[in-house]
């Protein structure tokens, strides 16, 4: 069965009682009911939030720590390349999986944006959060000037060749692929279900072409309760990385039955 993801990324929002809350919301719903087995769900909290977060997915939070642990995986929003070292500010993937953190998201167009990272800067941590035990979520797409040039195919395979040069096919394919149009992040408006499906048939040709064929291919770009649906009916779209509807436990609840009735099967 075909591997579908819904992962919710926090950004630099929620304050630890707000965090405590959503998680619980989340977990409460998610767990009340029978996801399937090839439908993961992951959270992706601040790095002060994660420690919390985690143990709360456990089973192990509370007086007793006796609950059942969740189903919801715990992802963290970036790591550092190299494993310890004199890098103040940073986060390892070895402390991620050892606070509790399955997933890693790497690459996110914030980062590219607002830090300089580069596709061989974001080979290395994926190549780092696979050798530590976490699944990668690497973002790549374009920004609105590169659309609106028509270089979305030019610039979506670079990035894409980029990384498996520099990490490898193998490492592509023990990833996740999130496609997240830069003009589309947080503005309100999404790509449309045939731009959202060109871009991800052209990924799944690359990665095919380059030996990655299994890769999950997740959309992201102003993903809501409204259009998630829509998306998730797209045959080549494997699930969603969701920003700002992750905040709200009623939207990011509403998109993970979308993805659970999509894929009832």
């Amino acid at each position: 069965m075909k591997q579908r993801i819904v992962a919710g990324n926090w950004k630099m929002n929620t304050l630890m009682h707000e965090a405590s809350r959503l998680v619980e919301e989340v977990q409460q719903e998610v767990d009340a009911r029978v996801i399937p087995s090839h439908i993961d769900i992951v959270v992706c909290p601040p790095f002060p939030w994660i420690s919390d977060t985690a143990v709360r997915l456990s089973g192990n939070h509370g007086t007793h720590g006796s609950k059942k642990a969740s189903v919801i995986r715990c992802g963290a929003q970036d790591c550092h390349h190299e494993v310890f070292g004199a890098f103040t500010g940073d986060v390892s993937a070895p402390m991620l999986v050892d606070v509790g953190c399955r997933d890693v998201i790497v690459g996110h167009s914030e980062r590219r944006q607002f830090h300089g990272e580069t596709n061989e800067l974001i080979a290395r941590k994926i190549t780092a959060a696979l050798r530590a035990g976490l699944r990668p979520i690497v973002c790549i797409g374009e920004s609105s000037d590169e659309r609106a040039r028509g270089r979305t195919t030019e610039v979506v395979s670079e990035q894409i060749d980029e990384l498996i040069t520099y990490a490898g096919a193998e490492a592509l394919n023990a990833s996740v692929v999130a496609y997240e149009p830069l003009w589309a992040i947080g503005t309100g408006v999404a790509a449309t279900t045939g731009q959202a499906q060109e871009v991800h048939a052209l990924i799944r040709s690359r990665l095919t072409a380059h030996g990655a064929p299994d890769t999950p291919i997740l959309y992201g770009g102003s993903v809501n309760a409204t259009n998630a649906a829509d998306y998730f009916a797209c045959s080549e779209i494997d699930g969603a990385l969701v920003g700002g509807a992750a905040l709200s436990s009623t939207t990011f609840l509403a998109i993970i039955n979308a993805a659970c009735t999509a894929w009832s099967e």
